[in-house]
């Protein structure tokens, strides 16, 4: 006869504070991303991140949670009223992964697993914003977070762990997001910058990062805070959640090494938004594939991400989007590399949950053929074109009623006055003369922005510099 329900004290807390790191890790892309952009624009691209702790977290409560992770209906969607808001899950025998069999599940109460995931959520929306920064309107940007959590990200959750066609079907690997977050993002990234247009200005005027400590800040900030994004992602205190623990730490180093790599060869001089880059670039890569690779394969998959993302960042001047912050160099392309990754180098030996949990098969290099990389990359393009099509459908229809670029005088003056009335510093001239640290921002002088009425399409195209965040 089974046991009564018991909380599991030490997994319960592992994933409170797991649950606690991701949800830093916003404030810690807000700092980042807010550190890359122009001075004049800092706050409308931190509120984007704050602004999707506070949508989304609720939008998960009330019924992304069951979408994501109800019972499932035909592979597709969770059934919605399954955790919906308005009931209360506080009985002893509510404990995620429960059955008749083993009441207790993994002994974690599911409020504690629907926090975690809530914060997953909440950061795969804030990582679009960084594509359109200095020129969306915080109300189109909340009405489009509000569309592609409901319409995209809810049921890709459910697609890859909820039970859905991508993980019970298709049998693909993510442990921790590589497909679900950052494919899912970088999709959604592309689309919503082609719609939106380029900035006045780019790429033949310098929009380089304002605040590079700010960057560094960040970065680390999301370093610190990945650990709990990945390790907690095991759920239980085992030695998995350790193997995803070294694995993120060392693929991340890695990673900043080969970006700053690329950085010598290519100009002399290594730079910190380049080792921060990089840092990023390693995180990404390393998330679906931390608890099923083993160390030695992280640190070469940390190595490629850095010298492939640094490299990528460039695409954008080649095609012509203006990705501000290089979401698709970044997240997108890393996220691709990591899940990629799985179909050559995962392995049952040293996570048996590969085939006996996921019914997938290990990677090319460990005797399991191309199966596992057909599945990954099958896997990838499905949540790329659904993402990408949605985002795209959103933005377009957002942009044409409400709108969601601002206007062309906001854009040069700074965004930040025109959405928020408010600056990120005082750069009143201290002397009563018309330059000051205004011209030193770039700000309401003439090398500042482009005149209102420019339009992208009348400038040059010659890209100041490829570096990233331009």
């Amino acid at each position: 006869m089974p046991e009564a329900p018991t909380i599991d004290g030490a997994n319960t807390t592992w994933l409170l504070v797991s649950t606690a790191l991701v949800l830093l890790m916003t404030p810690g892309l807000a700092l980042f991303y807010g550190g890359l952009n122009r001075a004049k624009g800092v706050l409308n691209m931190m509120m984007m991140s704050f602004t999707a702790i506070g949508l989304i977290s609720v939008l998960w409560w009330f019924y992304g949670f069951s979408v994501a992770f109800g019972t499932d209906q035909s592979g597709i969607i969770g059934d919605p009223s399954t955790y919906l808001g308005t009931k209360t899950f506080l009985a002893e025998t509510d404990l995620w992964g429960a059955t008749t069999e083993n009441p207790s599940g993994i002994g974690i109460p599911l409020y504690v697993f629907m926090a975690f995931q809530m914060v997953f959520a909440v950061i795969t929306v804030a990582l679009i914003s960084g594509a359109i920064a200095d020129r969306a309107k915080i109300a189109g940007w909340l009405l489009f977070a509000f569309g592609w959590a409901t319409l995209v990200y809810f049921p890709v959750a459910h697609w890859v762990w909820g039970g859905g066609f991508i993980g019970a079907d298709l049998h693909a690997l993510d442990f921790a997001g590589g497909t679900a977050v950052h494919i899912n993002a970088g999709a959604a990234a592309l689309a919503v910058a082609l719609v939106l247009g380029k900035r006045l200005g780019w790429p033949r005027e310098g929009m380089k990062p304002h605040n590079i400590p700010l960057v560094a800040l960040g970065a680390g900030l999301l370093w610190f805070g990945w650990f709990g994004f990945n390790a907690g992602s095991e759920l239980t205190v085992d030695s998995v959640a350790g193997l995803a623990f070294i694995n993120t730490q060392l693929a991340t180093a890695a990673a900043v090494l080969g970006w700053i790599a690329v950085e010598w060869v290519k100009d002399r001089k290594p730079t910190m938004v380049g080792a921060s880059s990089g840092a990023i670039a390693g995180l990404v890569a390393i998330t679906p594939a931390c608890g099923f690779i083993a160390p030695w394969a992280s640190v070469l998959l940390g190595i490629v991400a850095g010298v492939v993302c640094a490299l990528a960042v460039s695409l954008k001047y080649r095609f012509g989007y203006d990705d501000s912050l290089d979401v698709v160099g970044v997240h997108f392309v890393g996220g691709w590399i990591g899940s990629l990754w799985l179909g050559l180098f995962a392995t049952n030996s040293v996570n048996a949950a590969i085939s006996d949990v996921v019914g997938a098969s290990d990677g090319l290099f460990y005797g399991g053929g191309a199966t596992q990389l057909g599945r990954q990359a099958l896997a990838g393009l499905v949540v790329t074109a659904w993402s990408f099509g949605i985002a795209w459908v959103l933005a377009f229809v957002i942009e044409k009623t409400i709108g969601f670029r601002v206007k062309g005088e906001a854009e040069v003056e700074g965004i930040d006055i025109a959405e928020h009335a408010e600056s990120s510093y005082d750069l009143s001239p201290a002397g009563g003369g018309t330059g000051g640290a205004f011209a030193m921002a770039g700000i309401g002088t003439p090398g500042g922005g482009t005149p209102s009425g420019a339009t992208p399409e009348t400038e040059s195209t010659e890209p100041v510099s490829a570096k990233v965040a331009g």
